[in-house]
Order: structure tokens, then C-alpha cells, then sequence
């Protein structure tokens, strides 16, 4: 499926997808959904959370299959910290856990600047952890898309030029795939993520045009992904998903448990890797659009 690189260099608009497994290290069973995707299905990188219980199994595995692209999953919220709670108090509890919640912690390293401080120390410190491990640092994203929140945009581009990491997640989800469920979720986000995408194209970062799965977050099955199939633009797309090969527990969300089994499963689908060729898509990674 990567047929067409002497014609995209000669300016042809390609549709070109980059295939993303958020949450690598998050147990065994995603680590391995990740790696099966990758051998055998249409997956091309993961993002990893570098303090996820099985992290260090999911960075041997990456070591074990360089043809996977591994970015970093940078975690500030629902999570887990490198640094302890002496260290960063507004952000952490003596567990180094984060807060469960994306829109409060927003607020709060948008009222405290001493927070804010305190996010840039940490993101700081994961970006170390990833790079010591000696993986290529393929992209940067967040949990919960946290770099999109307008407080913290200039911190992640200003960590993506001093640590000169290549890309850059852009949540941007257009309108044509938008229902009524979604509405809000759009009304929110759109604005951040234009805001992003002038941020990043000042700075020369590269970033996909846009993304799939925000608005189907969750139910990345093979009847999703074949109904978004064919509403690929020309230009570079991300679908992100969350695949595991068994159920998985989720505290928050008991529903998902299934799902992750469903996301995996159509990462492997003969009908999507089809229907991919049929529309003449090229998967990528951002290391093949940063270059």
C-alpha cells in the first residue's frame, strides 16, 4: 500500500493515512494488539505512555519491531507522572496520579501559573524518559488530546522545537462526519484545534490535516472504519484507536470493555485493508511526512 512515493513527490494530492494505537504500554493486552496490528494488519505507529504499568514491555517489543513507528503519549491527566508529587504538588497526588478530568485540570493550569510551571517540568521529564529508551521519537500527542487546550499550546510546540521532535498531533475533525452527538465535542475543540494548526504551521511542525476517532472514540470498529474510508480527503489523515486482543477493565467507562477487542479486530480486517486499496490510501507515519 505504499505504491505512490514518486508520485507524491512530484506534488501529486495523494490520500495518505497514518494508522495511530494510543495507549501503548497500558497492559499486555494492548501491547500485544499493537505489535499483531502492526506484523499482520494495517497499523504503522503507537504512542507510548511512558509511565503506564506495562511500558517497559511495550519499549522491548518496540526495540523487538523497529518498522514501528513509536511516538509518546504525553500523560497530564488520567495518569500517571515521572515526577513525584514533591515535585509537582498542583498536579499529583502521593501516588503520582493526575486528576481523571481533561476539562478540570484545563482550568487549572489555565488559573495557576505555578501548574503550568509544573506541566512543562513534567512533559519535560516523559520526553527524557521516551528518549533514553533509545526508540526514534516518531511524533508527540497527549491523553485526552490535552496539547490542544489553548493554555498549554505554545508549552508543547515550544517542547517540540527544543527537544526537535519532527510532528505533531492536530485534532481536527472536520464537519462532514459531525452528528448531533457530537455537537458539542465539535463546538469545543474545533476552535483549539485551528488555533493549533496556526501554531504548529509557524513553527514548521509537521502534522496531519486531519484526524478521525475523536468523534468516534470508543467504537473504532471494521463498520466505522469502513464508513470513513471513503470520506478521505487528499492530504495526510491520522485515525487514531485504542486496540487490545482481550477485554480490558475501564473503572470510568465500564461499556468500553468490549471495544478494545473490536478496535483490534478491525485493525486486521481483510474488508478494511480493502477497501484502503480500493480508494487508493498510502499508510504512513509522521517521520514519512516530517521528511
Amino acid at each position: 500500500m505504499r505504491a505512490y512515493p514518486i508520485l507524491w513527490k512530484m506534488g501529486f494530492k495523494l490520500k495518505r493515512l497514518i494508522v495511530t494505537a494510543d495507549d501503548f504500554g497500558f497492559s499486555s493486552e494492548v501491547n500485544r494488539a499493537v505489535i499483531q496490528a502492526h506484523r499482520e494488519g494495517i497499523l504503522v505507529c503507537a504512542s507510548l505512555m511512558v509511565t503506564a504499568p506495562a511500558a517497559q514491555e511495550a519499549i522491548k517489543l518496540a526495540r523487538e519491531h523497529s518498522t514501528l513507528k513509536v511516538g509518546l503519549h504525553l500523560v497530564l491527566v488520567n495518569g500517571f507522572s515521572v515526577l513525584t508529587k514533591k515535585e509537582i504538588p498542583d498536579l499529583v497526588n502521593e501516588a503520582q496520579r493526575f486528576s481523571e478530568g481533561p476539562t478540570a485540570s484545563g482550568f487549572r493550569y489555565f488559573l495557576s501559573k505555578r501548574a503550568k510551571r509544573q506541566v512543562v517540568q513534567e512533559s519535560e521529564a516523559q520526553i527524557e524518559t521516551f528518549l533514553a529508551t533509545g526508540l526514534k521519537l516518531d511524533h508527540l500527542n497527549s491523553h485526552h488530546h490535552l496539547h490542544i487546550h489553548p493554555t498549554l499550546t505554545n508549552t508543547f510546540v515550544a517542547l517540540a522545537e527544543k527537544y526537535h521532535i519532527p510532528a505533531i498531533r492536530l485534532p481536527l475533525q472536520g464537519l462532514r462526519t459531525l452528528n448531533w452527538k457530537n455537537a458539542l465535542m465539535a463546538a469545543v475543540m474545533l476552535p483549539w484545534a485551528i488555533n493549533l494548526r496556526h501554531k504548529l504551521r509557524q513553527s514548521g511542525i509537521a502534522h496531519n490535516q486531519e484526524i478521525f476517532g475523536l468523534y468516534e472514540t470508543g467504537a473504532m470498529s471494521e463498520e466505522t472504519w469502513l464508513r470513513l474510508i471513503p470520506k478521505l480527503m487528499p492530504g495526510t489523515t491520522e485515525i487514531f484507536c485504542h486496540p487490545a486482543v482481550n477485554r480490558l477493565t475501564c473503572p470510568e467507562e465500564p461499556k468500553c470493555t468490549n471495544q478494545h477487542v473490536e478496535e483490534f479486530k478491525a485493525l486486521l480486517s481483510p474488508k478494511v485493508r480493502n477497501r484502503l486499496i480500493r480508494e487508493k490510501v498510502e499508510l504512513a507515519s509522521f517521520s514519512d511526512i516530517a521528511g
